[in-house]
């Protein structure tokens, strides 16, 4: 019974961080610090042939809750992104915000902040947010297919393998959002759900060892780079893009609107906060 119990319990906490997925400004990675998976799947992924048969075990129910949740959401998450879409954009852009503390703290963790990564941080944010916002203009309205999911999923994995990067503001930038939503929502396990995994899968595989010498060598300059990333991104999310298929649209707003999603950007603030305090918590 007690395995049986335990075989459940992991399928909820996979469940809980699937929300993690596809929810902007919550890190899967930072639920699954919470929830005292984060350190052994980094070490399962980044040693896979060690205990790999009683890895593969463990994981499995936090796999099968992951896609459980994933599903359960998509459907009233579409919806309110096509009738409250500024309102909804705003409180994700408070939800990240509120991770930004953490993110500074964790940031000196192994040494005090320096001149070259404030410049890390205010080069990422300046290149990588006129990046970013030019991307449609450069390449175009990005197509959700096959392939361009196969890309959600490795942005997805990066959110897991870097506690506090929620890559869903990414995706929104990128066009492949919503429809990475409406796949969700409608199950499609061979158009959607395949491609992210194959993209996630081969993400973590490649990326692990890698972050796990970055986190260990370059600390503090990973952290600098992440935190102007997410900056940035956080910004384009409140700033209209005319070449931006899924960009926030002001059009039609009323005062109402306006108090609305102010109360809804301090509650996603607070909410952030305190998932970075839970994470600090658990650690």
């Amino acid at each position: 019974m007690a395995k049986k119990n335990d075989w459940f319990l992991r399928f909820i906490k996979g469940a809980v961080i699937g929300l993690g997925f596809i929810l902007p400004g919550v890190s899967g990675g930072v639920l699954a610090a919470i929830f005292g998976l984060y350190e052994r799947m980094l070490s399962f992924m980044a040693h896979l042939s060690k205990n790999f048969k009683e890895n593969i075990l463990y994981f499995l129910p936090v796999g099968i809750g992951g896609v459980v949740g994933i599903g359960l959401l998509s459907a009233p998450l579409e919806y309110l992104l096509k009738h409250f879409q500024i309102i909804v954009l705003w409180a994700f852009a408070g939800a990240i915000i509120g991770t930004l503390p953490a993110l500074f703290k964790e940031s000196e963790q192994k040494k005090k902040r320096d001149g070259i990564d404030i410049t890390w941080l205010v080069g990422t944010l300046i290149i990588g947010g006129l990046f970013l916002y030019f991307l449609p203009k450069i390449f175009g309205t990005i197509p959700a297919n096959f392939g361009t999911f196969i890309l959600a999923g490795a942005l997805i994995a990066l959110g897991v393998l870097v506690p506090g990067l929620s890559p869903s503001n990414l995706l929104l930038i990128l066009g492949l959002y919503s429809p990475m939503l409406i796949g969700f929502k409608n199950f499609d396990l061979l158009g959607v759900f395949l491609p992210i995994a194959i993209g996630g899968l081969a993400a973590m595989l490649i990326f692990s060892k890698a972050m796990e010498y970055l986190l260990n060598t370059q600390h503090s300059r990973v952290y600098h780079f992440i935190i102007g990333l997410v900056i940035a991104s956080t910004l384009l999310i409140l700033i209209p893009n005319p070449a931006g298929s899924e960009s926030i649209s002001y059009s039609g707003a009323t005062p109402i609107t306006v108090i609305i999603s102010l109360i809804f950007f301090g509650l996603g603030t607070w909410l952030g906060l305190w998932m970075s305090k839970l994470e600090e918590k658990y650690k």
